[in-house]
C-alpha cells in the first residue's frame, strides 16, 4: 500500500503469473500408467468344431446387435424383452448407480479449479458507551495445484469406474434379458407338455371305452377297466399339475418386466420356438462382447489409478490463496481507496512422519491392484467356460434328441400294435399300460431335452454377451497432463446405448 492508501499498482499480479507458470512447469503424473495385464485366450472354442448343427461366425450370421432374442422369431417374446429397458426395477437401480459414478466423476473433476467465496460482514455494536458500525465485503479464492497428478489420478480413475458401472448396467440388461427368455421358453414348453398330457389322456379314454366294451362283451376282467381308469385319471392329474409351474413362469415374466403378476395374462401358443442357429465367433472377440468382462477390466484401470493417488502423499502439498475487499465504519467509505485491503499467499505442506502409514496405502492400493488383475483373469476364464459348457450341452443334448426322437417313434408303434394285440384278446391289458406308460415318457424326455437345448440356447447368446459389444461404454474423458483444463465431457446418463 501507498502511503495515501492506494495499492502499488499491479505489481503483484505478474508475481502470481510466474509463480503459477513455474508451478505449472514443475508438475508431473505421479504413479504408474495403466497397462490392460495380459489373459490367457484360446484360439479357438474346443466345442465349437464338434457341435452338431454349430458353425464359425460369418459376418452375414452374426448376432443381432440389438434385439438378440429375435432368433427365436416369436413376437410376444420380442414385445416383452422391449419392456425390460422400461420398467425393470433392477435395471433402473443399475442405471442409478451409473449416474452416481458420472457425478463422482464430475466432483473429482473439480478439483482441478480453484474455489472462490463472497463474505459479507456488518456489525454494529457498543463498547464503552461508544456505538460504532464496521462493514467488510470481501472475496477470497484458493487453488491447490495438481503438481503431482494427484487430481489427475482421481479423476481417471473415477472415470474408469463410471466406466464399469455403465458395464455394470449393460450386464443387468443382458442378465435381466436372458433370464426373461429362459422363463419364456420354458412357459412354452410347458404349454407344449400340456398338450401332450392331454392327447395322452385322449388317447387313454379311448383305451378305457375299449376295455369297457371287451368287459361288457365278457372278453376282459374288471380290472382292465380299473387300470384304464388309474391310467387315464393320473394322466389328466399331471396335465394339470403343469399349470403350477407355468403360473410360476408367468409370474416371473411379470415381475422382470416390471408389473405386477396380476396384469400379466401370456395365452397358449401351439408350437414351441425353434432351436436357432447362433454361431459362436472366435474367443478373442469375448472380451469385448461380454460386458461384465468389461466392467472387469476398467476396474482394473480405476485400481491402477489409486495407486498414483496413494503415491502423491509423498510429495507436498502447495496451497495458493488470495482475499480482496473492502472494510470502513460506514457504508459510503466502502468504495474509497483507502478502504481497499488485499492478501496473497502461498502454503507448502509437507508431512515428515507418518510411522508408515503412507507406504501401508500405497501398499494396500498395489494389492487392490492385484486383487483387480486377479477378477479380471477369473472373469474371462470363467466366460470362456460358460461358452463351452452351453456349446458342450447343444452338442450333447443334439445327439441325445436324435436317440430319443427314435425312441418315440419306436414306442409308439408299439403302443398301436399291443393296443390291437389287446383288441384281438392275444394280450393282457397290463401290456397295454406298459407301452402307454413307455410311449408317454419317451415323449415326455423328448420334451424335456428339446427345453434344455432352447434353454442352452439362450444362455450361449448371454455367455456371448447378447450381441454387446465394448464400444458401447460411455466415451473416456480426453484428460490432458500439461493442461488439466482441456478435457472432454463424460456423456450424460441417458446417452447410455438402450436396447
Amino acid at each position: 500500500m501507498t502511503a495515501g492508501g492506494k495499492p502499488r499498482g499491479s505489481g503483484w499480479l505478474p508475481a502470481v503469473a510466474a509463480m503459477t507458470a513455474l508451478l505449472a512447469l514443475a508438475a508431473c503424473t505421479i504413479g504408474p500408467d495403466y497397462q490392460r495385464p495380459a489373459a490367457v485366450v484360446p484360439a479357438a472354442y474346443k466345442e465349437a468344431g464338434t457341435a452338431a448343427g454349430w458353425r464359425p461366425a460369418r459376418p452375414e450370421d452374426a448376432i443381432d446387435r440389438g434385439a438378440w432374442w429375435s432368433v427365436y422369431r416369436d413376437p410376444m417374446l420380442d414385445r416383452l424383452e422391449r419392456q425390460i429397458d422400461i420398467s425393470n426395477q433392477t435395471l433402473k437401480a443399475a442405471a442409478a448407480a451409473f449416474r452416481q459414478a458420472e457425478a463422482i466423476v464430475a466432483q473429482a473433476r473439480a478439483g482441478f479449479f480453484p474455489t472462490a467465496q463472497i463474505n459479507a460482514t456488518a456489525d454494529r455494536s457498543r463498547t464503552a458507551g461508544r456505538i460504532s458500525s464496521f462493514f467488510s465485503p470481501t472475496a477470497s479464492a484458493s487453488w491447490v495445484p495438481d503438481l503431482w497428478g494427484k487430481v489427475g489420478r482421481t479423476v481417471a480413475g473415477n472415470l474408469a469406474g463410471a466406466e464399469a458401472s455403465a458395464g455394470d448396467l449393460a450386464a443387468a440388461r443382458l442378465a435381466a434379458q436372458g433370464q426373461l427368455a429362459t422363463d419364456y421358453l420354458q412357459l412354452r414348453v410347458a404349454d407344449q407338455l400340456k398338450r401332450l398330457l392331454e392327447e395322452a389322456a385322449t388317447a387313454y379314454a379311448n383305451a378305457l371305452r375299449i376295455a369297457g366294451n371287451q368287459y361288457k362283451a365278457g372278453t376282459a376282467a374288471a380290472s382292465d377297466v380299473a387300470q384304464a381308469q388309474t391310467q387315464l385319471d393320473s394322466t389328466r392329474a399331471q396335465a394339470i399339475a403343469v399349470g403350477v409351474m407355468r403360473a410360476q413362469l408367468e409370474h416371473a415374466i411379470a415381475v422382470l418386466i416390471g408389473k405386477p403378476p396380476a396384469e400379466l395374462t401370456i395365452a397358449p401358443v401351439a408350437a414351441v420356438p425353434p432351436l436357432p442357429d447362433i454361431p459362436a465367433g472366435l474367443p478373442s472377440t469375448l472380451l469385448q462382447r461380454r460386458p461384465d468382462i468389461a466392467a472387469a477390466e476398467r476396474r482394473m484401470a480405476q485400481a491402477n489409478a489409486a495407486i498414483g493417488v496413494a503415491e502423491t502423499a509423498f510429495f507436498p502439498d502447495v496451497t495458493l490463496s488470495g482475499d480482496a475487499g473492502t472494510a470502513a465504519a460506514t457504508l459510503a467509505k466502502l468504495l474509497s481507496a483507502s478502504s481497499l485491503v488485499w492478501s496473497f499467499g502461498a502454503n507448502l505442506a509437507e508431512t515428515v512422519f507418518d510411522a508408515g502409514a503412507r507406504h501401508a496405502q500405497v501398499e494396500a492400493a498395489r494389492a487392490a491392484y492385484d486383487e483387480a488383475v486377479a477378477t479380471y483373469r477369473q472373469s474371462v476364464l470363467t466366460g470362456f467356460q460358460q461358452v463351452e459348457d452351453e456349446l458342450a450341452a447343444l452338442r450333447i443334448l443334439a445327439a441325445q434328441a436324435a436317440a430319443e426322437g427314435s425312441a418315440v417313434a419306436a414306442s409308439r408303434q408299439a403302443e398301436q400294435i399291443i393296443l390291437n394285440q389287446y383288441k384281438a384278446g392275444t394280450v393282457a391289458y397290463t401290456s397295454v399300460i406298459v407301452a402307454q406308460t413307455t410311449a408317454l415318457a419317451n415323449a415326455e424326455a423328448a420334451l424335456s431335452i428339446e427345453q434344455s437345448r432352447l434353454v442352452a440356447s439362450a444362455a450361449l447368446i448371454q455367455a456371448l454377451g447378447g450381441g454387446w459389444d465394448a464400444a458401447e461404454l460411455p466415451s473416456r474423458a480426453h484428460i490432458e497432463r500439461d493442461s488439466p483444463l482441456n478435457f472432454s465431457p463424460l456423456p450424460p446418463a441417458d446417452a447410455l446405448p438402450k436396447r
